[in-house]
């Protein structure tokens, strides 16, 4: 009988680079309280958000995804010849095929590379991380490309006090290649399929189409089912990831969780019990809410800062739309 031969597999990946681009307007939450009927103070009670950045009308999610993607490669050292997988995680990309991964990757000079767009929400980023880091180890890629990348301001409705609100775009980018050492422990993800409408459009493409008067689909969201959800259920995943890893609390030195709502991001600090040295990320004072696009946001501004360094063990974790959840224990580049 023939055996056939399989891939040489890579005993351990790690984050090589990071890359983030930013939507260029600032959005203040006196520029959007009117047609919600609220004020500063009530927007940044709920949510911490002072500020969102948004892109303008002539720049979409590919544009931010390249922009970020290029700083990614600088940082690494490496051109898009370098890069064989080109994985996008966005629910903005205006176009169901061709996808935005193939799109990138041509504009990147990574072709042949195998691309692909994935939909997972604000889990998005730390999904494509998993399948990034699966997809080294198993000898099926050298270096891989994940970007998470949203417009979510092409997706709102301003008079939308539920969600629309919270909402900024950008895109961040993290590429991922073989190592000698651990650098991404097992991710832990799931979903829970039965709560699908606390994050949703308000009606279909279809039935749009069929009925215009509808107007464009937009995100609502039940907020006080996803808070509970996210505040509560998440830490577990969260725990789970750093017992996965093979460390303790005590040895995370940064968290960045999604930038969902700076009041969730407290509760999963207090429910995680880390150390008050640990590093939070807290971009979503003045980035809001970019979905897939914001843990490596986060995490890019943390570096940036100098409150994060090379070598720190760092947590993250994404939840949202579906719902859906992933977290992993990284290692910053």
């Amino acid at each position: 009988m023939t055996l056939l031969q399989q891939s040489q597999p890579t005993r351990y990946s790690r984050i090589l680079a990071f890359g983030a681009e930013r939507g260029e307007n600032v959005v203040t939450n006196d520029d959007i309280a009117g047609p919600i009927d609220s004020s500063d103070e009530w927007i940044q009670q709920r949510t911490g958000i002072v500020t969102r950045r948004r892109a303008g009308a002539d720049r979409d999610v590919l544009d931010m995804s390249e922009a970020a993607a290029r700083k990614a490669l600088d940082a690494a050292g490496l051109t898009g010849a370098d890069i064989d997988t080109v994985i996008v995680s966005t629910i903005t990309h205006m176009h169901m095929t061709p996808s935005a991964a193939s799109i990138l990757a041509d504009r990147l000079g990574a072709t042949p590379a195998a691309a692909f767009d994935i939909s997972a929400a604000c889990a998005g980023y730390t999904y494509g991380i998993g399948q990034a880091d699966g997809l080294v180890r198993a000898g099926l890629a050298r270096n891989v490309l994940v970007i998470g990348a949203e417009k979510l301001s092409e997706i709102i409705d301003p008079t939308d006090r539920s969600i629309s609100f919270l909402l900024g775009d950008g895109a961040g980018a993290a590429i991922i290649g073989p190592s000698d050492t651990p650098g991404i422990g097992p991710t832990v993800w799931g979903s829970d399929g039965s709560k699908h409408t606390a994050i949703r459009q308000t009606h279909s493409w279809q039935e749009w189409r069929e009925d215009s008067s509808l107007g464009w689909p937009t995100l609502r969201q039940d907020g006080p089912t996803v808070f509970k959800w996210a505040s509560f259920q998440m830490a577990p995943i969260a725990a789970k990831a750093i017992a996965d890893a093979g460390v303790t609390p005590e040895d995370i030195q940064v968290f960045v969780p999604h930038q969902a709502n700076m009041r969730i991001i407290d509760q999963l600090v207090k429910q995680l019990k880390l150390p008050e040295s640990v590093v939070v990320a807290r971009d979503i004072a003045d980035t809001g809410n970019t979905s897939a696009a914001s843990i490596p946001l986060a995490t890019v501004r943390l570096m940036e800062e100098g409150k994060a360094r090379s070598g720190d063990i760092a947590l993250q974790i994404g939840f949202g739309a579906g719902l859906v959840y992933a977290a992993q224990v990284i290692v910053l580049p």
